[in-house]
Formats: structure tokens, C-alpha cells, sequence
């Protein structure tokens, strides 16, 4: 693992620290060859035992939070964003978006960087595009 393909620095840097125990040093001796503290060569060295290499050098998948909107609620968001916009307003801005979200009851609450995040992604800037209201 160590002598080909590329790795990130951090399954780099716990192998060489494995490599360094084996070899017979201490945590404190291979922290310093690696650049790690002795009580994280330490969790890795007890990682090994308890999970193998496997365990030891890689993370695990962090659960994170789940998604505020699924699939199907982003895209009936993005056709209500290429729309015009409700009456008596000029363009969308991302507080309108989620504030017509929560009223056309297409989530039951949504906050205005939810929103930013789903429009950067399909690269939409509704704000920019002025609509003209007649009255």
C-alpha cells in the first residue's frame, strides 16, 4: 500500500505509524517519525488489534445528517423557481422560495440556505432575472 498508487496523507501517515510499531518502537518513537501524537498512534495501534488493518487505517462513515429535502420536493422547488414569481413581486429571492415552499405545503419548513444550496447546484440565480409586474 505504501509503495504504490495514491493514498490520502492521513491512511499514509497510519500505515507508516503500523509500519514504525511493528518494526518494534514505541508510540512515542513513531509519532515522532510520522508526525503524530503518541496517544493517536496509540487509538491506531488499538484499532488494529481490535478491527484489523482495515480499521486502523481507514475511517469509518460518519452517519452526518440526513437530507432536508428528498428527490422528488427539490425538483417540484426548482419548476416553482423557473416560474414567475407571485404576484406583486419582481424576481425570487431565496426567504420568497422557501417562504412559497412552506405555504404551497412542498415541505413543512425549509430555511433560506437550504434553498441557496439547492439553486448553486443546478446554477440558478433567480435573483438576477427581473420579471416585469403589470398591475
Amino acid at each position: 500500500m505504501l509503495s504504490k498508487g495514491v493514498q490520502q496523507v492521513r491512511v499514509v501517515l497510519r500505515a507508516l505509524a503500523l509500519l514504525h510499531l511493528h518494526r518494534g518502537g514505541g508510540a512515542s518513537a513513531a509519532g515522532r517519525a510520522v508526525g503524530l501524537t503518541p496517544q493517536a498512534v496509540r487509538l491506531i495501534a488499538k484499532r488494529y488489534r481490535e478491527g484489523g488493518l482495515a480499521a486502523a487505517i481507514y475511517e469509518a462513515p460518519r452517519p452526518g445528517a440526513k437530507e432536508v429535502l428528498d428527490p422528488a420536493t427539490k425538483q417540484r422547488i426548482i419548476a416553482m423557481v423557473c416560474s414567475p414569481p407571485p404576484v406583486g413581486e419582481t424576481r425570487w429571492s431565496t426567504r420568497l422560495i422557501a417562504e412559497e415552499a412552506i405555504q404551497r405545503k412542498l415541505v413543512p419548513q425549509v430555511g433560506r440556505e437550504t434553498i441557496r444550496v439547492l439553486l448553486h447546484g443546478h446554477d440558478l440565480k433567480p435573483w438576477r432575472e427581473k420579471k416585469v409586474v403589470h398591475r
